[in-house]
């Protein structure tokens, strides 16, 4: 029988939700249970596809296609489970699934209310395909208490807590205890505030997370247990950690995990929890043998969010490397104007070059010159999505001498090197193979097979003839092209089954000059990292004790 657990948010946004249920999902795996985890987002977008990267941040792509809030990229990092589709749902999902079902007739001319029809929707979407063996559902609800947006949620989940019981359903509320520097204390009265509003909406929290920049005292939870009517014990504090993979082994040491088992009447001691890999994990990140700075060449660099996944599997290689790595952003677009020695002056004393998606032509001509920088001076480089079409664009301008190759995506070019498949892909049948037909029109999004080349570097590093790998893009490199680059060392090391699409481009004789059409950062994991991070770590690693 499966249990919920609802978390939910106030005082402030960005307390850390993900951070805080992705955390208790592994404390509650470490205990030999069976967890699932999903996001309910207020927002109005159907998905954050077509949302500006500025606006939400990562658009993480789950296996089946789906593209979804960034925190499913913790929840899959922290618990090493495929999310689905269905673990990601806007209310713009909920109003238009409320809307086609009334005018399919389903209501039979109803009204149709927020109350109950709105509310059922959300709560038919949070138990929606939910294996019987799963011993615990975590449901993060998005936003923060008080917004008008969360409102159907909440009142969902209230009713939940009717439907089910409170043998089966737990709220965990996530709360600021802010430090005042000039007063020399902690103040508890925003998380009443926050609690007295669940409270108005027939929410009682049973567990209070209570983030803080400083430790809280037992004075401190005592007063919030009394005003906010809930056991001293279950007041569990979340203060500020050096890394967010430190965050399980810290709220096991608060309880919460026990607190959890002991709220739905399970005894902690006969599932001990093995939390030794996040504690191995979290020594390595704190303890490197050396450092390495690497440049992102981005897009969106004002946002870091935005390349949120490519952060964590840096972290994860630099792990497994005993490596810390420093990472310097560049905006691609200042490279623009730069003569060569800007160039090198920017450039310069990079250990590796990271060269990441976007949409769109801003800023495009800067990640060329980057890629160019690498390449002619053997700094180590990855180029992921249009990273990748741009090592391509690039070396069909200087190693076959078509000074005007381009993509269509940015205008016309008498040598579109990257394109959309309908420009030399005629046969529709083809084309709906590899988007799957509706799924975004002509994008890719999802998992797609990829054959590796024999003795390739990437074959090396994958050790392995044949992957799966994430999708999102709309572009591809004109397999046209692939012959004349080949002659010129321009290796297509990863193609399609059918061998009409390019994966995965490499220069051989290179350190490390790798791009890849896929985005490997949406499977990296604390203990596995993504052997194409791996090995970029590691050649930079190389790069740092040769010099």
């Amino acid at each position: 029988m499966t249990h919920y657990i609802f978390i939910t948010g106030g005082v402030v946004s960005s307390l850390g939700k993900g951070i805080c249920g992705s955390s208790l999902a592994a404390l509650l795996q470490a205990r030999g249970l069976r967890v699932h985890m999903r996001k309910f987002d207020p927002y109005l977008n159907v998905d954050p596809g077509t949302m500006s990267p500025y606006q939400h941040g990562e658009v993480f792509v789950t296996h089946d296609g789906a593209e979804t809030d960034l925190d499913l990229g913790h929840y899959e990092r922290f618990t090493d489970q495929q999310s689905t589709r269905y673990d990601s749902v806007s209310s713009g999902q909920i109003y238009r699934s409320v809307i086609e079902a009334e005018r399919r007739g389903d209501y039979l001319g109803a009204t149709i209310q927020v109350i109950p029809h709105v509310t059922t929707m959300i709560k038919q979407a949070m138990m929606r395909d939910i294996d019987d063996g799963i011993d615990y559902c975590i449901i993060e609800i998005g936003g923060t208490v008080g917004d008008i947006e969360s409102l159907p949620f909440l009142e969902a989940i209230r009713q939940l807590r009717a439907d089910l019981g409170r043998e089966r359903t737990l709220f965990a509320h996530v709360t600021l205890v802010p430090y005042i520097p000039a007063a020399g204390e902690l103040k508890t009265k925003p998380s009443q505030h926050s609690v007295k509003e669940l409270l108005g909406l027939g929410i009682q929290p049973d567990i209070l997370v209570c983030r803080s920049s400083v430790e809280i005292p037992a004075s401190a939870r005592e007063k919030l247990a009394l005003f906010c009517n809930i056991r001293p014990e279950n007041v569990i504090a979340a203060h500020d950690v050096s890394t967010i993979y430190a965050v399980p082994q810290a709220l096991h040491e608060e309880g919460f995990d026990r607190q959890v088992l002991q709220y739905f009447g399970y005894d902690p001691a006969t599932n001990p929890a093995n939390i030794e890999p996040w504690i191995n994990f979290v020594s390595r990140i704190q303890a490197p043998n050396r450092e390495v700075t690497l440049g992102i060449i981005g897009k969106y660099t004002g946002l870091v969010d935005v390349y949120k996944s490519i952060c964590e599997s840096l972290i994860h290689a630099g792990a497994q490397n005993n490596t810390k790595v420093h990472i310097r952003w560049v905006d691609s677009e200042s490279l623009e104007p730069l003569d060569e020695a800007g160039i090198g002056h920017t450039l310069g004393g990079l250990d590796g070059i990271l060269v990441p998606g976007g949409f769109g032509h801003r800023g495009v001509e800067g990640k060329v010159r980057a890629i160019t920088y690498a390449r002619i001076h053997a700094v180590p480089v990855l180029g992921i999505c249009l990273g990748m079409q741009m090592m391509v664009v690039e070396a069909a301008r200087n190693l076959l001498g078509l000074s005007d190759a381009g993509s269509s995506e940015f205008g016309e070019t008498p040598h579109p090197v990257v394109g959309l498949m309908t420009e030399w892909i005629k046969d529709t049948e083809t084309i709906n193979r590899h988007t799957r037909g509706d799924l975004g029109g002509t994008m890719r999004l999802g998992a797609y097979p990829c054959i590796l080349a024999p003795g390739t570097h990437a074959q090396k590093l994958y050790g392995c003839s044949a992957i799966v790998e994430r999708h999102r893009h709309r572009y591809e490199v004109c397999a046209t092209y692939v012959p004349d680059l080949a002659k010129k060392g321009f290796v297509f090391s990863g193609m399609s089954p059918e061998g009409d699409l390019p994966e995965i481009v490499e220069i051989t004789s290179h350190p490390y000059f790798i791009g890849v059409q896929f985005h490997p950062e949406f499977c990296s994991r604390p203990t596995r990292p993504h052997p194409l991070f791996d090995g970029l770590v590691r050649a930079m690693g190389m790069g740092k004790n040769h010099s």
